[in-house]
């Protein structure tokens, strides 16, 4: 009964949310929230930590602003076509770097994310640095006019739901039990019979399917797609995210993405300040909550049941 009553007090706070807070930052947050979700299913349940995920987000940011830009492609085929696009290419990128875990599978996503970045800068239909601008609102299911603010969000809102359903979907199925069981003791797991480089490769398509997901729906609200968004700088950020939140929790690193995103929009007045109480806080977690903010909740509300 409480969590059905908590889901739909959130259902009623999200519906509500756009006429008391500005559409474009919450489809801000509700963008980060998938895509610190997919990281979280990549790091915090298969234990493979990529520093490259940036490249998934930026890339598809930038796909669907061609299709938006250069098809009659109605905007949840866009989204749909971006998700599937990067899951192709979290493919591609699992069988180069499954067969190897730790810092060198680290280092193989950062060197494959680099030289998307640099194909992105030289590429024509990109904008170089100037990024592919004035992407257009297509209309949803082609009918329905998504071209305001507050009818995107709702847009974005139902395929963040969905993508936060299908990750909640897959942690808690056998192949959820799998990944975290390769994160826990690979050999062990390779003993019973498993291949952990499928389910590797598997992951990573996953999670690049819902970090495509997300740079879509970024795309879409700011209507423009640049560099930045494939940059390590992203990269790092949705570490952050993820550590601030909690790793290896289901709502942790979409508590950490929305409280980096609104916190991001809160300092922006006072400019280069910002990254630093940005470390002030990343420092206060490191020391008082290792576990991350939801992590340490969680584990505090379980130790009075201990035996």
């Amino acid at each position: 009964m409480n969590r059905a009553l908590m889901l739909v007090l959130l259902a009623v706070l999200a519906i509500a949310a756009p006429f008391y807070v500005y559409p474009i930052l919450l489809m801000t947050v509700l963008s980060y929230v998938v895509f610190a979700s997919s990281f979280n299913l990549l790091l915090g349940y298969a234990g493979l930590l990529c520093f490259g995920h940036a490249m998934f987000f930026g890339t598809a940011a930038y796909f669907a602003g061609w299709l938006l830009k250069n098809t009659a492609l109605s905007i949840e085929l866009c989204f749909l076509l971006s998700a599937l696009s990067m899951a192709a290419l979290g493919w591609v990128v699992g069988l180069i770097a499954a067969r190897r875990g730790g810092i060198q599978f680290a280092m193989i996503t950062l060197a494959i994310s680099q030289f998307i970045y640099f194909l992105l800068l030289r590429a024509p239909f990109t904008g170089g640095e100037d990024g592919l601008q004035r992407i257009p609102r297509s209309a949803l299911f082609g009918m329905f006019d998504v071209s305001s603010n507050l009818a995107l969000y709702y847009v974005i809102l139902a395929f963040s739901v969905l993508a936060i359903l299908v990750f909640y979907r897959v942690v808690h199925s056998p192949f959820g039990e799998v990944l975290k069981a390769i994160r826990d003791n690979e050999a062990r797991v390779e003993s019973l019979g498993f291949i952990p480089e499928r389910f590797k490769v598997l992951a990573l398509t996953l999670s690049a399917g819902l970090a495509g997901l997300a740079g879509a729906m970024k795309a879409a609200a700011y209507q423009i797609a640049t560099l930045h968004d494939v940059s390590f700088h992203i990269s790092g950020t949705i570490i952050f995210m993820t550590l601030l939140g909690g790793l290896g929790t289901l709502t942790g690193p979409m508590v950490g993405a929305a409280m980096i995103v609104l916190l991001n929009d809160y300092l922006a007045q006072y400019g280069e300040w910002a990254l630093i109480i940005q470390g002030a806080v990343f420092l206060v977690v490191i020391l008082f909550f290792r576990k991350g903010v939801v992590g340490e909740i969680e584990a505090r509300l379980k130790k009075p049941g201990r035996v």
